[in-house]
């Protein structure tokens, strides 16, 4: 059976229960732990009258829970509301969490985000991993986890996953990587490197970062394209809540939509790539600047100290993002854009000729753009809060591990 185009990811949350008595279970266990999640600390009363079932079938839901560690009760409501007072529930802050893992050009981070949606440890490292073999790449980042997860469990934490984002195309397996021009890694297994101590995604940092736009953005709609930068250019399009693949499981790379057919040479084997115009890389090359390691806060400080090398550039990236973008708006008509990533942080110069761009090329009405407040940290943060989601979706799976 061919795999859906339109999920959340196979492997990761948003996965069907079975149509049993015992899925049936499994089901409102996941609908009472997200309606406290979403709205507590909220009482058994209040969950009931939430999700649709009765109080006796929510409290026995409940106390499964509160014995699986995932939820917690904090004591009677607070006074002022009608009829006898009931225990709030909340999700615990303390079992388990989600591990979100980073592969960046330049870096590598590690974070563990409670059922809470707290980050309650991280550790980063910066380093170069261009053209490195991916075994000393995947052993620091090893270490890392291992910190992260050493300080977690210090805080009655335990982890439920480990989700890791990677600069390049990721295979429907959920581990290996097939492309990843910019690490120059082809056909890497990374389920059979990193730690088999946890249930393992590996993902493109592009549908992580889209991720965590969706579920930590302010107000951000249940359709609209997401992308980000850094050294490459990334996108993903999230359609009624989740995240649309492609047949693949590749669908997003807008950095290497060709903007110039005749352009400078990409790592991908292409010519003229939005990303060789974009990408941070190419935007200090334009501006003549020397790559270092805060380069978005180079090109931000000198763009606002009125640098007009630096100005140029980044209008110059902003039309290209605008040509590029203007093909995906009208092929998909997504309700908004997000600029996350690196972008976020040069909103102010790049979008004033990208939003030119578009409202000049776009068939239909314009296109809002808005920038997310994530910014960088989007990627890290969707890796972590997927293993948190799962948690949610399937909570009786996560008892059964622990």
């Amino acid at each position: 059976m061919t795999a859906p185009l339109h999920d959340t990811h196979a492997a990761g949350p948003g996965r069907a229960l079975p149509d049993t008595q015992q899925g049936m279970r499994r089901r409102n266990l996941a609908r009472v732990l997200h309606a406290v999640s979403a709205e507590g600390p909220l009482s058994r009363a209040a969950v009931a009258s939430r999700i649709g079932l009765t109080r006796a079938a929510v409290s026995s839901l409940v106390d499964e829970l509160i014995r699986s560690g995932l939820l917690e009760e904090l004591g009677p409501e607070r006074p002022g509301r009608v009829g006898r007072p009931g225990s709030a529930l909340a999700v615990s802050g303390h079992g388990p969490a989600g591990i979100g893992a980073e592969i960046g050009v330049d870096h590598l981070a590690v974070c563990a985000v409670d059922l809470r949606g707290q980050v309650r440890a991280r550790a980063e490292r910066h380093v170069a991993n261009r053209g490195r073999a991916p075994g000393p790449v995947i052993g620091e980042l090893t270490e890392l986890v291992h910190r992260v997860v050493a300080e977690a469990q210090g805080e009655g934490l335990w982890p439920a996953g480990l989700a890791v984002a990677v600069p390049g195309l990721v295979a429907r397996d959920a581990r290996t990587v097939v492309r990843a021009p910019n690490l120059d890694w082809h056909d890497i297994d990374l389920g059979a490197l990193l730690p088999s101590a946890y249930p393992l995604t590996v993902d493109n940092e592009a549908n992580f970062g889209a991720l965590a736009e969706l579920w930590l953005g302010d107000a951000t709609p249940h359709d609209f394209l997401h992308v980000s930068a850094e050294i490459g250019i990334g996108a993903a399009l999230v359609v009624a809540g989740g995240l649309l693949r492609g047949t693949r499981g590749f669908a997003g790379e807008l950095g290497h939509v060709p903007v110039q057919p005749e352009g400078p040479l990409c790592p991908c084997g292409g010519r003229g790539c939005l990303e060789q115009y974009a990408g941070e890389e190419a935007v200090l090359r334009a501006a003549g600047l020397a790559p270092g390691e805060d380069r978005v806060g180079l090109l931000a400080g000198r763009a606002a100290d009125g640098d007009e090398a630096v100005r140029r550039a980044l209008r110059e990236a902003g039309a290209a993002l605008g040509v590029a973008l203007t093909g995906a708006v009208n092929l998909l008509d997504p309700e908004s854009v997000v600029l996350g990533g690196a972008l976020s942080g040069l909103a102010p110069w790049l979008l004033p000729a990208l939003e030119a761009e578009l409202d000049r090329r776009t068939a239909g009405p314009a296109c809002p753009v808005s920038v997310s407040r994530l910014g960088p940290e989007g990627p890290l943060l969707g890796a972590a809060h997927s293993v948190v989601r799962a948690v949610l979706d399937d909570p009786a799976a996560v008892a059964e591990r622990a």
